[in-house]
């Protein structure tokens, strides 16, 4: 299905929320080095419940890594940073969306090597910084998820 990418990610139970996600949507959760806390967090444990071990998690040492291992069909970008709304990208098989951190999102270099027209935002009031990472994440999966008529739910 589609990669979830988390890169650098720094509140357990933000991760903890995404992994319950990805169980129970069948997509892939890869989270990128340096991870702000402990994978045995019990905090990301209680986020997670008992999803832990039906979820598709993996770590990288790197979004190259990344990259290099899961070869995905194309890269895309959420980020506040941009005016294109996440309902114009039509999302496919294999895509990896990438995340920021809580506390930085991307990075700017990240940012720039991926095509504009593959950068998208979550449209919310001006002058609020950002959504909670978690929710982000779930309103895109869901959209994404969605374009392809809930494929493998009951």
């Amino acid at each position: 299905m589609i990669n979830i990418v988390l890169v650098n990610p720094e509140i357990p139970p933000n991760t903890g929320n995404i992994i319950r996600l990805c169980s129970n949507t069948g997509y892939s959760l890869h989270l990128i080095k340096p991870i702000g806390f402990d994978l045995n967090d019990k905090q990301l444990k209680r986020a997670g419940l008992d999803y832990h071990d039906t979820a598709k998690v993996e770590i990288h040492d790197s979004l190259d890594h990344f990259i290099k291992t899961v070869n995905p069909t194309r890269i895309l970008a959420a980020t506040s940073k941009v005016n294109k709304s996440y309902t114009t990208i039509k999302f496919k098989k294999n895509d990896a969306i990438l995340f920021g951190s809580e506390s930085n999102g991307l990075s700017e270099d990240i940012i720039r090597k991926i095509p504009k027209e593959n950068v998208f935002s979550i449209p919310m009031k001006p002058n609020n910084r950002s959504i909670n990472l978690s929710n982000a994440v779930s309103i895109i999966v869901y959209e994404s998820w969605r374009q392809h008529n809930f494929e493998g739910s009951v």
